[in-house]
């Protein structure tokens, strides 16, 4: 099951606009029982100034998260709980300037304020080089938001959303999240979803994690 909408409310000069995605899926393997396959929490609201000047201000806020535990298998088979819930909970803050150059395609660049959040698993907060194990993790450093939303023809629409966060302690260990939807727009209601996430992200894993979804959904638009 999942959900992938947006609002947007515009005045004169500020707007407002909110995206979220969540997601939850399971499927019985054969021989391995059921397993997880889909597990997301994703929320996106930024607030603009929209005036006559090039560049436009803005004030934006993301949370990433999970409903449901997170299950690492070794080569027997066996599980052991990784995350949870909010364990660990993504937060990043940032303001900064945003530029559009084509309708299609917007860009934002600022400073950000980034906390993993966790309370069991700290291992994504955990600072190893200190006695004391830390449950939050506050780092400052600069964002990088590019989104894409281009109809390649009349019923089919690209989505592509890339984010950078370079810390200013470390900033070669660049976090990069990528997500990509490729929908295709079948009847009145139907659509066919072709997703393509990634990740790198050194605390989490050595190697940049990639997943690719298939998916027939119902598109409809409230207001």
């Amino acid at each position: 099951v999942a959900v992938d909408g947006k609002s947007d409310r515009n005045g004169e000069t500020v707007k407002w606009s909110s995206a979220y995605k969540l997601a939850f899926g399971q499927a019985r393997l054969s021989g391995q029982g059921l397993r997880k396959t889909e597990d997301r929490i994703d929320l996106q609201s930024v607030l603009s100034y929209n005036g006559d000047a090039f560049l436009n201000p803005y004030a934006a806020m993301t949370l990433k998260t999970q409903f449901a535990e997170g299950i690492k298998y070794d080569a027997a088979g066996q599980g052991t709980v990784v995350s949870k819930f909010f364990d660990p909970a993504y937060i990043t803050q940032s303001a900064g300037m945003g530029y559009q150059p084509i309708p299609e395609i917007k860009q934002r660049l600022g400073i950000a304020l980034r906390e993993v959040v966790t309370s069991q698993y700290t291992v994504y907060s955990d600072n190893p080089t200190t006695s004391e194990i830390e449950r939050i993790k506050v780092d400052g450093g600069i964002e990088s938001v590019t989104e894409a939303e281009w109809k390649l023809d009349t019923d089919v629409l690209l989505r592509a959303k890339l984010e950078l966060f370079a810390p200013i302690k470390k900033p070669v260990e660049v976090v990069i999240r990528g997500d990509n939807t490729l929908t295709i727009k079948v009847g009145k209601f139907f659509t066919v979803n072709l997703n393509v996430q990634f990740i790198n992200e050194r605390q989490v894993s050595p190697r940049t994690q990639v997943k690719e979804t298939l998916a027939i959904g119902l598109s409809y638009a409230l207001l």
